[in-house]
């Protein structure tokens, strides 16, 4: 359907039928957007022939396309035909003429721009069918204003403006007005179109140079007047106002080697300012001429097709005016350095003025106005500086070391001259020396110490540092290393008694004064300082050695400890001692010390004993009710004493005086069963009684040790017969263990 139809309505569009028309009576329907749906009534269709009309005029932007739904059914409702979905599709009329984006387009562009810079870009819509004629648009420039050579051009297709004149002069034209069309139908003459407006304001350049207004000046100023203007100077400048290409800057470029003036400008007139900073001096120079150049804030920029110009200057003559002037200090600001410590009203220089118009200095009075720093005071006549107080850099204000003092000078009519005196502490040597640490541990890794010093006085009085050790005898024994200008390493020249030394030490300054110290140095027997004890050992001093109080004590608790380490070895050996010596290789065939074995059958025969002994192992085994329990004792004394009552005896004994007629033992370092079961049997039954009256069984847990059963079929026997039926035998069997025994005496014999 064709968009804004004139009709006539209601205006056939369509027409749909069914195939099952030919054997059915059919009635057609449709729904949707347009017929039941809004906009509804917009189109219908006959029941009879499926003729579907449209009832008025459709606009596409509104409504581009509608979707209906048919249907053909009997007229009992049968449906002998699917659902027939039905696009609707109104074609576009150019009805809508195209239109710019905004109402204004504003722009700027840097004046001398090259043709082909890009200024900006224009945009307009179009609400007609995309992709058409309709909305095909051409741009184009309708007028230009002001009416000059055209400066811009158009892109017709893209709306891009450009730089068409390749001389913009910002100081000619400062903005340009452009009006701009657009049409549709490609830009066709029956297209549509629409007009917009372009401002493009064209900015400034510094492509003007300032120029002074006048080339000469002329001006005056009394002398010795200071920060006092005298002069105003203006330039041209044709660039914009107010922006870096127009903004004055001046200088002085010639005249002004004493740095008397001083010119700057003024942001509201874009004047230059002369200003007088520092005293003229009427009887020095009578007139100045200054020359003054100008410049601006952005560089130059030259304009095409023009020529480089020249920095533009201006000569000012100042005319200094004769005065009645008062007295002048030379110098204007004296320094006077004063020794530290000086005396109270010791000379320290001079300081006077004269009179400008005379040059002397005859009936000029001097004096200090209060409220300064109270260190000096100046002779009224003469000008003779002197102090007043002792100048000491530690104290007070002094300790900034300097002070600037303002003098007066009063002539004769009472014109007055002002000077400044600067008085200067120089540092002196007052202070002496100090170690700042004299107290230190040194273990018996005889580590050096590090001894660094201090001085309050600066350089050169202070470092570097000069130590030495004043006492002889400390000399020969210690010695002092430079480490650095003011430290050194003190350390021991060879073998010391462990001890307190107090060293006297003296440093000397790079002035000549001497600090002494003593550094006390507790030489310890230790690793670390922390391990040592400093509870009073000896004191090393001038060579000298003394014993302290704990030094004493314990000497007398280690002499009565070995008195009574003696007394119970002579007792304990008072019933005698056998000495047996044998071979070393006895011990390899031993059992040694062992513990409870893993449980098992107890041991029921009472011939378990003890195999042999030797130098250094013992033996014995007690019957206790039925079970056989023995203990190896191991010591180097070859005895096994059992105290009863205080009496002290010994296995030697016991076998001299119940051994009968037995073989002396003293070669295989064996005793036979017998004897170890008389030694034995009574003295550890006792101790098996007492441990059993401890309520704690603590003893019994010390002196018992249960051995149970170890096993059957061992090729060696029984350990107690072989004890007890071949006890005068060599033990060779020992040697052919099986590895479990082996295991048990490798294990004793380490330990």
């Amino acid at each position: 359907m064709i968009e804004n139809s004139l009709g006539p309505f209601p205006l056939q569009i369509q027409q749909v039928q069914s195939d099952t028309a030919q054997n059915y009576t059919i009635y057609y329907s449709a729904s949707g957007p347009g017929i039941d749906q809004d906009p509804k009534g917009l189109f219908y269709i006959e029941r009879e022939t499926g003729n579907i009309f449209a009832t008025r005029a459709v606009d596409r932007e509104q409504y581009p396309s509608f979707q209906i739904i048919c249907f053909a059914t009997t007229p009992d409702g049968y449906s002998p035909e699917v659902p027939l979905v039905h696009t609707i599709r109104i074609e576009d009329d150019n009805d809508n003429a195209p239109y710019f984006t905004q109402d204004l387009f504003e722009f700027s562009v840097l004046e001398n721009s090259k043709p082909g810079v890009v200024v900006g870009r224009v945009t307009a819509e179009d609400r007609d069918e995309p992709d058409t004629l309709h909305t095909w648009l051409k741009y184009r420039i309708v007028s230009q204003t002001p009416p000059v050579t055209p400066a811009f051009s158009l892109h017709g297709d893209t709306g891009v403006i450009a730089v068409l004149l390749p001389q913009l002069d910002r100081e000619l034209v400062s903005s340009y007005t452009l009006l701009v069309e657009v049409r549709d139908m490609a830009g066709q003459p029956f297209g549509l179109c629409t007009t917009g407006t372009v401002v493009i304001r064209i900015e400034d350049t510094n492509d003007n140079a300032p120029s002074f207004k006048q080339t000469q000046y002329e001006t005056r100023v009394e002398e010795n007047r200071v920060n006092v203007e005298i002069l105003r100077v203006s330039v041209v400048d044709l660039d914009e106002p107010g922006s870096p290409g127009s903004g004055a800057v001046y200088e002085i470029i010639r005249g002004n080697d004493d740095r008397s003036f001083e010119i700057t400008t003024d942001k509201n007139t874009n004047e230059g300012v002369l200003c007088v900073v520092k005293g003229l001096d009427y009887e020095a120079a009578k007139q100045r001429i200054l020359v003054i150049a100008v410049n601006n804030e952005a560089p130059y920029m030259l304009a095409p097709h023009s020529q480089q110009l020249s920095q533009s200057t201006s000569s000012v003559t100042v005319h200094v005016l004769d005065m009645d002037e008062g007295p002048v200090f030379k110098p204007c600001h004296l320094r006077i350095d004063v020794k530290e410590c000086e005396d109270i009203g010791t000379s320290i220089g001079r300081y006077v003025a004269e009179d400008p118009e005379t040059g002397n200095s005859e009936g000029i009075c001097y004096r200090i106005p209060p409220g300064q720093c109270n260190w000096i005071s100046i002779d009224e006549k003469s000008g003779e500086v002197r102090t007043i107080k002792v100048l000491d850099r530690d104290v007070g204000e002094m300790r900034r070391g300097q002070c600037n003092i303002t003098v007066l000078a009063i002539d004769r009519n009472g014109k007055t001259g002002t000077g400044t005196i600067q008085v200067v502490i120089q540092p002196g040597n007052k202070n002496y020396p100090r170690i700042t640490k004299t107290e230190y541990i040194m273990c018996r890794d005889r580590k050096p110490i590090c001894l660094t010093a201090q001085d309050d006085d600066e350089s050169p009085y202070s470092i570097p540092f000069a130590f030495h050790i004043n006492d002889r005898s400390l000399a020969s024994s210690w010695k002092i290393t430079r480490h650095n200008d003011n430290s050194v390493y003190l350390s021991p020249k060879g073998d010391i008694p462990f001890g307190i030394y107090r060293i006297p030490v003296s440093v000397t300054d790079n002035g000549g004064k001497v600090g002494e110290h003593y550094i006390r140095v507790n030489y310890c027997d230790c690793v670390t300082p922390s391990e040592c004890n400093d509870g009073g050992p000896r004191v090393f001093a001038g060579g000298n050695v003394t014993l302290g109080l704990w030094a004493i004590l314990a000497m007398i608790l280690g002499s009565l400890l070995l008195l009574l380490i003696l007394i119970t070895i002579c007792g304990c050996c008072g019933s005698g001692v056998m000495h047996r010596q044998v071979t070393d290789d006895c011990a390899n065939h031993n059992l040694i010390i062992s513990n409870t074995e893993a449980p098992g059958e107890e041991v029921m025969d009472h011939n378990i004993i003890p195999l042999q002994n030797t130098c250094d192992q013992g033996g014995y085994g007690i019957k206790t009710g039925d079970q056989q329990t023995f203990e190896m004792v191991k010591g180097r004394g070859h005895t096994l004493e059992s105290v009863k009552g205080g009496g002290h005896q010994t296995l030697g004994s016991v076998k001299e005086g119940g051994g009968g007629g037995g073989q002396p033992m003293m070669d295989t370092c064996r005793y036979s069963y017998s004897e170890w079961h008389n030694f034995t049997h009574p003295r550890l039954g006792e101790k098996v009684h007492l441990c059993r009256q401890d309520e704690e069984q603590k003893h019994s847990e010390d002196y018992l040790l249960s051995y149970n059963y170890e096993g059957k079929g061992s090729l060696a026997g029984s350990v107690g017969c072989c004890s007890d039926q071949h006890e005068e035998e060599a033990l060779d069997f020992l040697d052919q263990l099986e590895p479990k025994f082996r295991t048990l005496a490798e294990t004793c014999i380490k330990r």
